[in-house]
């Protein structure tokens, strides 16, 4: 479900040099609001939609958006302006809005925390996958201009990609389930062991959800703090799969050389495989250790340095070398980032805590494309922009840091609730 949620959002990124751009006559900047407006109906309805899963259960909620995104996103195939183009992309953020944090919430219901790290890296192999595997696959869809209902290339394969979203989601309403007492799949004991361990957990932080509102979560200056760092790898996160596809477009002209459309999704693609690789060991290593500040802290770090250096890097295969570098940082970071919400809250704080993270965060969806767009246009290149990437990204590192300090003095839960 999340390999399908990441490629229907960032498949502008593939339609846009390979003639989207030219059918629609969009400039940098149209194409980076177009990107970004996508962000603003997330955010609209990310918490409401968080807290209705946490109220009607996640099988019912996260097979709806699904389907909602899933017919969204099929109307691209179809998209004849700027404007159609903008308002699909926000009705397909309002459609999707609810599902990551819904995920991770509903990830939070059936793993205890000794384990959730894992299980969150895994889950998350899927992000950096979608790209490994959906940059291929939408350039081979791209390549069958004409080829189904005359549609051009960048048209069939947005029905490509929207297709398997409804499908799966109609799936999803049958398979998942709410919670590891309904699992047939598992027998007694198991089930037993699984309920009483994250029944312990809850009574241990002493956060039952009777005792801690959503107003919590609004009012809890860690929840704002990780927001903000969460801002940082998303700024970085997404500047590289909106514009990525264009940046290696310019490498035709650069090297002399010209690339299929296929050839261009295989080299999008080769971030992509090592940050997956990396994000297994890293997050392998915090499970082994303990999370630490620098699990994520060092990546954000990393990824600050390496964006702007690729710029200066004097060659298509430098170039992606580095951005190579940036994206095993973002993505060794993210899914240990992902554990520190759920240590400290749980029941509808959790839903809305969560939901809120990922709202702020993905403002720098909406900022990142339409920010990098503008700042190229204004200035004729990237340099500025990818800079730009680099300080947020430098933000998260220090303000992980300021937070980890913090949390040393913290006071529990349930004395922060009683203040």
């Amino acid at each position: 479900m999340f390999f399908i949620n990441y490629l229907d959002r960032t498949a502008i990124g593939f339609a846009s040099p390979n003639g989207m751009n030219d059918d629609l006559g969009l400039s940098a900047a149209q194409f980076g609001f177009a990107s970004g407006v996508f962000f603003i109906g997330y955010i609209l309805l990310e918490v409401p939609s968080n807290l209705a899963l946490h109220r009607f259960g996640a099988r019912r909620w996260l097979a709806r958006i699904m389907v909602s995104w899933g017919i969204v996103a099929l109307l691209f195939t179809w998209v004849q302006n700027f404007e159609q183009l903008i308002g699909l992309r926000f009705l397909l953020g309002v459609a999707e809005a609810g599902f990551f944090p819904g995920a991770i919430l509903f990830l939070s219901l059936w793993v205890p925390a000794q384990y959730r790290g894992r299980i969150l890296m895994l889950f998350y192999l899927a992000q950096p996958l979608t790209t490994v595997i959906g940059a291929p696959l939408a350039g081979a869809l791209i390549q069958q201009h004409g080829t189904f209902f005359g549609l051009e290339g960048w048209r069939f394969m947005f029905m490509g990609v929207a297709l398997p979203a409804i499908i799966v989601g109609v799936i999803a309403w049958f398979y998942l389930k709410d919670k590891p007492s309904d699992a047939k799949w598992l027998t007694a004991e198991e089930q037993t062991w699984l309920t009483g361990a994250l029944e312990a957990e809850r009574a241990a932080t002493g956060a039952e959800q009777k005792h801690v509102s959503a107003r919590f979560a609004f009012s809890s200056g860690r929840v704002w703090m990780l927001s903000f760092i969460y801002f940082g790898f998303i700024y970085g996160l997404y500047s590289l799969a909106f514009f990525l596809p264009t940046i290696i477009e310019g490498f035709q002209a650069q090297s002399g050389v010209t690339y299929d459309v296929v050839q261009k999704g295989l080299i999008t693609a080769i971030p992509y495989l090592p940050a997956a690789i990396v994000m297994y060991f890293w997050s392998r290593d915090a499970g082994k250790r303990g999370l630490k500040t620098w699990h994520i802290a060092a990546p954000a770090i990393a990824g600050a340095v390496s964006i702007p250096l690729a710029l200066f890097a004097g060659s298509p295969a430098a170039t992606i070398a580095v951005i190579t570098i940036t994206a095993c940082a973002i993505f060794a970071a993210l899914p240990n980032f992902w554990t520190l919400p759920t240590q400290f809250l749980t029941g509808v704080a959790a839903a809305a805590g969560v939901a809120l993270i990922n709202t702020i965060g993905n403002l720098a969806g909406f900022s990142a494309p339409y920010i990098t767009g503008a700042v190229h246009d204004w200035t004729g290149g990237y340099e500025i922009p990818m800079f730009i990437v680099g300080g947020f990204m430098l933000l998260s590192a220090v303000l992980m840091v300021v937070l980890s300090r913090q949390r040393t003095n913290a006071p529990v839960l349930v004395e922060e609730v009683a203040s």
